[in-house]
């Protein structure tokens, strides 16, 4: 897939995880994908740009995992592709769309599963930005310009989505330590510093790999 370095950003809601991830982008010279994803994958896919918006990171309870990875493995022309539901058709395009970025350039990805789409993929480095809960309250009802009772319903159910897409989508478990390279506290970092410590991250991993 080419020595392109990319990195995934998870992300809390109100952990500035977004931030974070465009200041990195913008810092190394690269593109950061998040929304511009689902363009990208709705180009490719010839699916109807619409469709991502509305789907975009909600999960489907009816979704057969192995039946769609059997699918991405044997390809689009299939029947079982066919009488696939929009969600799942969706999910493959996303999937295909990181790993095919991955092999072009070097980029920064948030959400999506990309840590997942490429874990097969060692130029990587996973990321996963969290804070607490008070500064994400704050960050939200600056962003939103709510109170921080209708700032924490946001949080709540943002997150919720995020893990319940997550978890259904990958065989790992959202914001659990173990399933990615580092783990940031950006109510601890601050923007700039989570980006310092992300880049110097990098560096010390590339160096590992080489002994």
């Amino acid at each position: 897939m080419g020595d392109h370095l990319v990195y995934t950003i998870g992300r809390q809601c109100g952990s500035m995880g977004r931030i974070i991830g465009q200041k990195l982008a913008e810092d190394i010279g690269v593109k950061c994908y998040d929304n511009e994803l689902l363009t990208e994958a709705a180009k490719n896919s010839g699916l109807c740009e619409e469709l991502f918006q509305t789907h975009d990171e909600k999960p489907t309870n009816s979704f057969l995992y192995s039946l769609v990875m059997d699918t991405y493995s044997l390809g689009y022309n299939t029947s079982a592709y066919m009488d696939m539901p929009i969600n799942h058709k969706i999910f493959l395009a996303q999937f295909d769309t990181i790993k095919k970025l991955a092999s072009e350039e070097s980029c920064v990805i948030i959400g999506r599963c990309a840590d997942y789409a490429l874990a097969d993929y060692p130029n990587t480095v996973t990321v996963f930005i969290t804070g607490n809960e008070d500064q994400r309250i704050k960050h939200l009802m600056e962003v939103h310009h709510v109170n921080a009772d209708k700032a924490r319903d946001i949080m709540i159910k943002t997150d919720k989505k995020r893990s319940s897409y997550y978890n259904y989508y990958s065989s790992k478990k959202w914001g659990d330590a173990k399933g990615y390279d580092l783990c940031l506290n950006s109510s601890l970092t601050g923007v700039d510093g989570a980006v310092y410590l992300i880049r110097e991250f990098a560096k010390v991993k590339a160096e590992h790999a080489k002994l």
